[in-house]
């Protein structure tokens, strides 16, 4: 995706054929990810719809794709990339955008056929395929790839177990009143759920048949799909000298300590201006946003990347909206009925927003989210709660900084 985005936005810049070549060890030109658990998974999207850019773009353009094609080694000094077949790349400026590849199963079954991890197209394509004639699935994961995975299943028909570790869905994240409706309403479109369980054992002759849990219940299934979490991918630059911790280390303007080269994407730990934190963000408009401004970096511009961390999600009928970073927020309001489909949650430390999630709200609640965030705006918490006033009176006046 950050290869995608840069492309498309060196073009706008003036890109001159020859000037841009995309190494990846993908089978396919950048596309999308987040249809692959939602629209392309449910079957409403095909491959063409979900490209970044349609192929003739690169022609058009003059962009060398090498697909399929692994990066062994990163040699700084040299400007040289070492691939595991065929002639080196020479390189002027470099963006790293391995991305991050998912964790594995690590029980014994976990080799067994219908086990299945979502992070590509391909996987995309393999779950589908394998969803179209399934019975019985487990989800291992409550995140939003286990919740956006589930949904599309039980949707499809098959009789979905969602397989949490913690006590409530999504725990790292929602509310505990948040977690409720969600469950709530994942129940009663026939989704079952397993929690505070951990897997024991994958059973089957060859391929699935059966989840069995570490308390001795047996969940059977004919697909696993599990969403534990990705590990960033940063192999190929063990001995390049870049610093490497959970990811790329890159500065506030996504650089790297290597001169010319710049981190994106899932796998750059970068330095938050806004929130004066590391972090590392794995989601889709991060991966956009930096590959727009390592881009725009490559032509000479020199900003902070300055951006409030942002996802979105399609569960069943529902869509929702999240900004910003929820760590060490003292106090989470409600606006509106948690027990519906429309309501907002607002994350507040020492009186100023940090976070907000929205579903189902009127666009003045999505449109002021990120803008008080990025301001630190000082809100009254009583004020956010009453939806039966203007949300633009929760804003205490004057107080941000």
């Amino acid at each position: 995706m950050v290869a995608g985005y840069a492309a498309r936005q060196l073009a706008e810049l003036g890109l001159k054929p020859g000037e841009l070549t995309i190494v990846s060890a993908d089978t396919s030109i950048p596309y999308e990810r987040p249809p692959l658990s939602k629209s392309f998974l449910a079957g409403k999207d095909n491959e063409d719809n979900i490209r970044i850019n349609p192929d003739n773009f690169y022609r058009d353009h003059g962009i060398e794709i090498r697909l399929e094609t692994e990066v062994a080694a990163v040699s700084p000094g040299a400007k040289r990339l070492d691939l595991r077949s065929g002639d080196p790349i020479a390189f002027e400026k470099l963006i790293v955008a391995t991305g991050a590849r998912p964790r594995r199963l690590e029980v014994p079954g976990s080799g067994l056929d219908g086990i299945y991890y979502l992070r590509t197209l391909n996987d995309a394509v393999r779950i589908r395929r394998q969803a179209a004639s399934a019975k019985q699935a487990a989800v291992i994961g409550g995140g939003f790839i286990g919740m956006e995975v589930a949904s599309v299943l039980a949707q499809a028909g098959v009789e979905t177990h969602m397989i949490l570790r913690e006590d409530r869905i999504w725990q790292q994240f929602f509310s505990p009143e948040m977690s409720g409706f969600f469950e709530s309403y994942y129940t009663a479109r026939g989704v079952r759920f397993a929690k505070t369980a951990t897997i024991a054992e994958i059973r089957g002759a060859g391929a699935v048949s059966s989840a069995v849990l570490a308390g001795g219940q047996t969940i059977p299934c004919d697909m696993v799909v599990a969403g534990i979490g990705v590990v960033p991918v940063t192999e190929p630059l063990t001995n390049s000298g870049m610093e490497l911790d959970n990811g790329v280390l890159v500065n506030e303007f996504l650089e790297t300590n290597r001169p010319g080269i710049y981190a994106a994407g899932d796998v750059a730990n970068y330095q938050d201006v806004l929130f004066g934190k590391r972090r590392r963000v794995e989601h889709w408009d991060n991966a956009v946003s930096q590959g727009q401004h390592c881009a725009r970096a490559l032509v000479g511009e020199r900003a902070p990347f300055r951006h409030v961390p942002y996802f979105f999600s399609d569960v069943f009928d529902l869509s929702y909206e999240f900004w910003g970073d929820t760590t060490g927020a003292s106090q989470v309001v409600h606006r509106g009925n948690v027990a519906s489909s429309s309501f907002s949650a607002w994350w507040i430390r020492g009186q100023r927003l940090v976070a907000a999630f929205a579903m189902k709200r009127p666009e003045e609640e999505r449109d002021l989210a990120p803008k008080w965030i990025e301001a630190r705006q000082r809100v009254s918490a009583t004020k956010l709660a009453d939806a039966s006033h203007p949300i633009e009176d929760a804003a205490e006046i004057g107080a941000s900084v």
